[in-house]
Protein backbone atom coordinates (compact mmCIF):
# COMPACT_ATOMS: atom_id res chain seq x y z
CA UNK A 1 0.00 0.00 0.00
CA UNK A 2 1.38 3.53 -1.04
CA UNK A 3 1.95 5.74 1.58
CA UNK A 4 -0.23 9.25 1.74
CA UNK A 5 1.49 12.31 0.87
CA UNK A 6 2.15 15.05 3.69
CA UNK A 7 -0.54 16.87 2.06
CA UNK A 8 -3.06 14.58 2.11
CA UNK A 9 -1.81 13.81 5.66
CA UNK A 10 -2.44 17.38 6.88
CA UNK A 11 -5.53 17.89 5.35
CA UNK A 12 -6.73 14.43 6.92
CA UNK A 13 -5.78 15.99 10.16
CA UNK A 14 -7.80 19.28 9.22
CA UNK A 15 -10.64 17.55 8.61
CA UNK A 16 -10.23 15.37 11.99
CA UNK A 17 -9.77 18.52 13.92
CA UNK A 18 -12.54 20.31 12.30
CA UNK A 19 -14.85 17.05 13.37
CA UNK A 20 -13.38 17.62 17.06
CA UNK A 21 -14.73 21.39 16.82
CA UNK A 22 -17.76 20.42 15.76
CA UNK A 23 -18.49 18.45 18.57
CA UNK A 24 -18.32 21.64 20.98
CA UNK A 25 -21.36 23.70 21.78
CA UNK A 26 -19.88 27.24 20.35
CA UNK A 27 -22.25 29.43 21.29
CA UNK A 28 -21.75 28.08 24.64
CA UNK A 29 -18.32 28.36 24.90
CA UNK A 30 -16.35 31.33 26.53
CA UNK A 31 -14.80 34.39 24.51
CA UNK A 32 -11.49 33.23 25.48
CA UNK A 33 -12.69 29.44 24.47
CA UNK A 34 -13.86 30.23 21.75
CA UNK A 35 -10.72 32.45 20.47
CA UNK A 36 -8.64 29.59 21.21
CA UNK A 37 -10.88 27.43 19.21
CA UNK A 38 -10.35 29.87 16.07
CA UNK A 39 -6.43 30.09 16.79
CA UNK A 40 -6.02 26.04 16.51
CA UNK A 41 -8.30 26.47 13.10
CA UNK A 42 -6.02 29.12 12.20
CA UNK A 43 -2.93 27.13 12.88
CA UNK A 44 -4.14 23.72 11.17
CA UNK A 45 -5.34 25.88 8.09
CA UNK A 46 -1.79 27.14 7.84
CA UNK A 47 0.04 23.99 8.99
CA UNK A 48 -1.73 22.82 5.54
CA UNK A 49 -0.88 25.15 3.85
CA UNK A 50 3.16 25.21 5.33
CA UNK A 51 3.09 21.32 3.94
CA UNK A 52 1.70 22.31 0.37
CA UNK A 53 4.61 24.70 -0.17
CA UNK A 54 7.00 22.13 1.28
CA UNK A 55 5.56 19.72 -1.33
CA UNK A 56 5.68 22.06 -4.23
CA UNK A 57 9.18 23.46 -3.25
CA UNK A 58 11.64 23.82 -6.35
CA UNK A 59 14.97 23.53 -4.81
CA UNK A 60 15.87 21.30 -2.13
CA UNK A 61 17.37 24.40 0.31
CA UNK A 62 13.66 26.05 -0.33
CA UNK A 63 12.37 22.98 1.23
CA UNK A 64 14.16 22.55 4.05
CA UNK A 65 13.35 26.77 4.95
CA UNK A 66 10.03 25.39 4.47
CA UNK A 67 10.21 22.29 6.39
CA UNK A 68 11.50 24.13 9.49
CA UNK A 69 8.69 26.37 9.00
CA UNK A 70 6.33 23.79 8.61
CA UNK A 71 7.61 22.09 11.96
CA UNK A 72 7.07 25.24 13.99
CA UNK A 73 3.60 25.52 13.21
CA UNK A 74 2.83 21.94 13.99
CA UNK A 75 4.16 21.89 17.55
CA UNK A 76 2.28 25.23 17.75
CA UNK A 77 -1.20 23.28 16.97
CA UNK A 78 -0.41 20.65 19.45
CA UNK A 79 0.24 23.41 22.26
CA UNK A 80 -3.27 25.30 20.98
CA UNK A 81 -4.86 21.21 21.28
CA UNK A 82 -3.07 20.66 24.12
CA UNK A 83 -4.43 24.18 25.95
CA UNK A 84 -7.78 23.81 24.64
CA UNK A 85 -8.09 20.29 25.97
CA UNK A 86 -7.82 21.64 29.15
CA UNK A 87 -10.77 23.60 29.07
CA UNK A 88 -12.39 20.28 27.78
CA UNK A 89 -12.96 21.62 24.23
CA UNK A 90 -11.15 18.16 23.36
CA UNK A 91 -11.27 15.08 24.60
CA UNK A 92 -8.10 12.76 25.53
CA UNK A 93 -9.06 10.75 22.83
CA UNK A 94 -8.94 13.74 20.38
CA UNK A 95 -5.79 14.97 21.92
CA UNK A 96 -3.82 11.83 21.02
CA UNK A 97 -5.23 11.29 17.57
CA UNK A 98 -4.90 14.76 16.21
CA UNK A 99 -0.92 14.74 17.92
CA UNK A 100 -0.32 11.50 16.33
CA UNK A 101 -1.03 12.89 13.58
CA UNK A 102 0.65 16.06 13.80
CA UNK A 103 3.54 13.77 14.91
CA UNK A 104 3.41 11.96 11.97
CA UNK A 105 3.64 14.63 9.60
CA UNK A 106 6.55 16.62 11.61
CA UNK A 107 8.76 13.06 10.98
CA UNK A 108 7.79 13.24 7.17
CA UNK A 109 9.46 16.72 6.90
CA UNK A 110 12.86 16.08 6.30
Amino acid sequence: MAQASLLALAKELETQLQQAVQASDIDSLLPGERELLRHVKRLIADARLDVRDYEYADTRAEQLKLAAAARKRFERLEQGILEASKSSLFSAVDVAALSAASQEIIAGLE
